[in-house]
């Protein structure tokens, strides 16, 4: 029997799954969350070599590189830019297309691993530090909470991305 990619449970990251009221944090946390499992359950029962595929030519995007490309997101904005944790790179650093195109069947749940590791982590690093910190970004300032809505907004695109590459596949649709 072939590994596939585990489900994280019916409930994991419903929109009802975390709060809809109440605390500022709780809420990006939340919701933050909810991208994060649904990337998650749109990969869920597939095979590696599935997660691999680049179904939709003449683009080369598969879920298995939105998987690693958002592992190298989460390192670089909430541990290296806002956690100020000293990381070596992922998947090449900023910039580099290789999350993108690197990824082996071989190495999917390897991938699907460092990636809850990796929010898990980035969680951790910025868990005490307010919302209205800020970071230099490019020479403008920006605050955690704007992080925040840059990672969930970044999370979203890609798994439009995810859920068409998803229907490709295997037809799955809704996930």
């Amino acid at each position: 029997m072939s590994w596939t990619a585990p489900d994280p449970g019916p409930s994991a990251g419903l929109l009802t799954g975390g709060p809809m009221t109440g605390d500022e944090r709780a809420v990006l946390q939340g919701y933050l969350d909810r991208h994060r499992a649904t990337l998650l359950r749109i990969c869920a029962g597939l095979t590696a070599e599935e997660l691999a595929a680049r179904p939709v030519p003449p683009s080369t995007l598969s879920l298995l590189g939105l998987v690693r490309h958002l592992a190298k997101v989460e390192r670089i904005w909430l541990r290296r830019r806002v956690g100020g944790e000293d990381v070596p790179d992922l998947h090449g650093g900023p910039g580099d297309p290789t999350d993108f195109d690197a990824g082996v069947a071989e190495l999917a749940a390897d991938e699907l691993r460092v990636l809850q590791e990796e929010a898990a982590r980035g969680d951790a690093a910025v868990a005490g530090i307010p919302l209205d910190h800020e970071i230099d970004f490019r020479g403008e300032a920006m605050s955690l909470r704007m992080v925040y809505l840059h990672l969930i907004g970044e999370y979203a695109r890609h798994n439009g991305h995810a859920d068409l590459l998803r229907q490709v596949i295997d037809g799955v649709v809704g996930r």
